[in-house]
């Protein structure tokens, strides 16, 4: 008796694990259920369904003991020894889990109203089962299950959370039309948005007042709060960035925040899983929706480095604008010359279609921002300010607002972060500002997600410019590992020094071994937030 009520315990505290974390898993993927879905094409989501411990459980269940212990409660040898078997498995998945709250590791969703109100449901559903359970096999066979009835929980509230996001989306709407002041700027693509958005901020509250949305705060409802919380009567400028998942997003957000301005950053297939096919990434991130929430009197502002933006800019009829980084790619409305790049700076002259012309000089790291800056300088002058003023204002970027930054970390190593995110195009660009530094380059990074069928040749693409680039790879998931091996072996790197490690301190422990003063570590994507930690400690 006393071994079944220790196994309840402990079966709770799995089940309370296992409800932080699949919450957790929802809220990371923005309740979006491609997105979730897709999670379990990667390595990570492929172990969390086929981990040890489970498949463990699920050879219990189907165990000679368990089935006869089931059908006839009667606790015969075999029984007895696989309820042992099952208090163990439980009682090494605590540990585990315990050890992960002391590391401070453990999966557990940002508590929000409605991740909150998820944990409680989830909770009275297991408190419930408690009382009317029979065995100790209904309380291993509702484990085994409980991610699908977590879903299920998750999925059956989403119709009340939508009847409740339109009432707060249309409630936003209704703020932004009355202010009649107020111009807003629509920001879309599949990268360089938060970038584009910071410094068209910074540029733009030199004079005049405005508001940007928050951080990478980019869909609906975190557009909605900010126009709740945050637009005031005296902002002039609504600078938004637009994210979106399907066909049909970015139509959405513009209905509710109704942009005059809009910029397309640069697109890539970084989400066509989620999309579906490339036409349903060109309306969305590829701007089409939001060239057609434009009115006639607005403008809009395309990359002319991208060739999706250039295919947008020859169909749209409002008037628009295009940036190119030197102006001999297509005849644009701003280019660059002079360009400088160094480890802190990046500094150029930009020049106009109508010969005007401003040297700048700006805090930032990468040669890939310059294309961010031009769409910001281009935007900022259609809206009256002078080149000199724009120049003056750049001044006050921040090398944060680049989304890459350089510090000096453990050891005098030289640690390039740029772990936010990542994506093909900005992957390679990181590479390219690697160069920039001397010594022995390291790159550190995770496999992309969500790029459909040309996954494998565009971590092959990545891979071979890390055999040109790099010392030393470390390649944090398995996903598409194999490609970048080959990649960057075909690139001139030696296989030896293309390592898969997922642990952070034997990462750590590679990095300070092989590095010495004035060597370089790249962080790029979603590494560990433990590594990036230990290497910023001096």
């Amino acid at each position: 008796m006393s071994i079944y009520k220790f196994l309840i315990f402990l079966w709770i505290v799995v089940s309370v694990k296992q409800i932080l974390f699949w919450v957790y898993l929802w809220q990371l993927k923005e309740y979006h259920i491609p997105r979730f879905i897709d999670h379990f094409r990667t390595a990570k989501g492929k172990e969390l369904l086929f981990n040890k411990l489970r498949i463990a459980k699920i050879i219990l269940l189907f165990s000679p003991g368990f089935v006869y212990y089931y059908f006839t409660e009667y606790m015969d040898y075999f029984a007895v020894l696989f309820l042992y078997l099952l208090f163990s498995i439980y009682l090494v998945e605590d540990i585990l889990f315990t050890k992960q709250i002391l590391r401070k590791s453990a999966k557990k969703p940002k508590f929000t109203k409605k991740s909150a109100f998820l944990v409680l449901v989830c909770l009275i559903f297991i408190a419930l089962f408690l009382v009317v359970v029979e065995s100790m096999v209904d309380l291993l066979i509702l484990d085994i299950i409980l991610p699908i009835i977590i879903s299920g929980i998750v999925l059956c509230f989403q119709p009340f959370v939508v009847w409740v996001r339109k009432g707060i989306l249309t409630k936003a709407g209704k703020i932004i039309l009355q202010n009649s002041n107020l111009k807003v700027i629509g920001i879309t693509g599949s990268y360089g948005k938060t970038t584009t958005k910071e410094f068209l901020a910074t540029i733009l509250a030199s004079k005049f007042k405005v508001l940007a949305t928050q951080e990478h705060k980019n869909s609906e409802m975190g557009i909605a709060q900010t126009i709740l919380n945050d637009l005031k009567l005296e902002h002039e400028f609504f600078i938004v960035e637009m994210g979106a998942y399907k066909k049909g997003g970015i139509k959405l957000l513009c209905d509710m925040v109704h942009p005059e301005i809009g910029i397309v950053t640069g697109v890539t297939v970084q989400h066509l899983s989620l999309f579906g096919n490339l036409d349903n990434l060109l309306s969305a991130e590829g701007g089409r929706e939001l060239k057609s929430a434009l009115p006639l009197h607005g403008f809009m502002v395309v990359n002319g480095e991208n060739k999706y933006c250039i295919d947008l800019y020859k169909k749209i009829n409002i008037k628009k604008l295009i940036y190119t980084e030197e102006g001999n790619k297509i005849d644009s409305d701003i280019f660059a010359k002079e360009i400088e790049v160094t480890k802190d700076k990046l500094s150029f002259v930009a020049i106009t279609r109508d010969k005007q012309m401003a040297h700048f000089e700006v805090n930032i790291l990468g040669k890939h921002n310059l294309q961010n800056l031009l769409g910001a300088i281009l935007t900022a002058k259609k809206l009256g300010m002078s080149l000199e003023d724009i120049s003056q204002a750049c001044r006050d970027i921040k090398p944060e607002q680049a989304g890459v930054t350089a510090k000096i970390g453990i050891n005098n190593i030289n640690i390039i972060d740029s772990s936010y995110s990542s994506n093909p195009d900005g992957a390679l660009a990181d590479l390219e500002t690697l160069k920039l530094f001397s010594g022995k380059k390291i790159v550190v990074m995770s496999c992309l997600i969500e790029l459909g069928k040309q996954s494998a040749q565009e971590h092959y693409k990545i891979g071979r410019r890390i055999g040109e680039v790099c010392n030393l790879a470390i390649i944090t998931t398995k996903d598409k590992f194999e490609e970048i091996k080959k990649g960057a072996v075909d690139g001139g790197m030696e296989a030896r020094n293309i390592l898969f490690i997922e642990n952070p301190q034997e990462i750590f422990h590679k990095i300070t071994t092989f590095c010495i003063d004035g060597d370089t570590v790249l962080l790029e994507g979603r590494v560990p937030d433990k590594l990036i930690k230990l290497l910023n400690e001096k």
